[in-house]
């Protein structure tokens, strides 16, 4: 048995006498336990161009609402090449589309903000 201090700003200090080794060892296994039982976000990233078709449109979304699912965070990407700079109220509403989709399953954190030739957007789920 070995005398620990517990709390030794109290005036007086409060001791206890205890196996230290076996105290430290369980503060270890509890520290592991909830490690184990933690889950990490990942932010995944959806990429779009301004003119993408339907059905591309439709195979990102359903990839997106997947990874909503799984308690992951989404970067959508919009990225524009060339003469689509002129146009980029195309991407808006792509943009604008996307978030009303997904408006019941997933909230905006981070809004579309141009960084250069790209929009970000970042969508966490509900």
């Amino acid at each position: 048995m070995d005398l620990v201090e517990i709390s030794p700003n109290n005036n007086p200090p409060v001791c206890k006498i205890m196996d230290y080794g076996k105290f430290k060892f369980q503060a270890q296994k509890k520290a592991a336990e909830a490690r184990k039982k933690q889950k990490t976000v990942e932010i995944k990233e959806i990429k779009l161009r301004p003119m993408i078709d339907d059905h591309d449109y439709d195979v990102k979304m359903r990839a997106m609402l997947r990874f909503f699912e799984e308690g992951d965070k989404v970067k959508i990407t919009l990225r524009y090449r060339g003469r689509e700079m002129a146009h980029q109220e195309i991407g808006t509403k792509l943009l604008d589309k996307v978030k009303a989709a997904v408006a019941d399953v997933a909230k905006v954190e981070q809004d579309a903000k141009f960084e250069g030739r790209q929009v970000v957007m970042v969508l966490a789920p509900r």
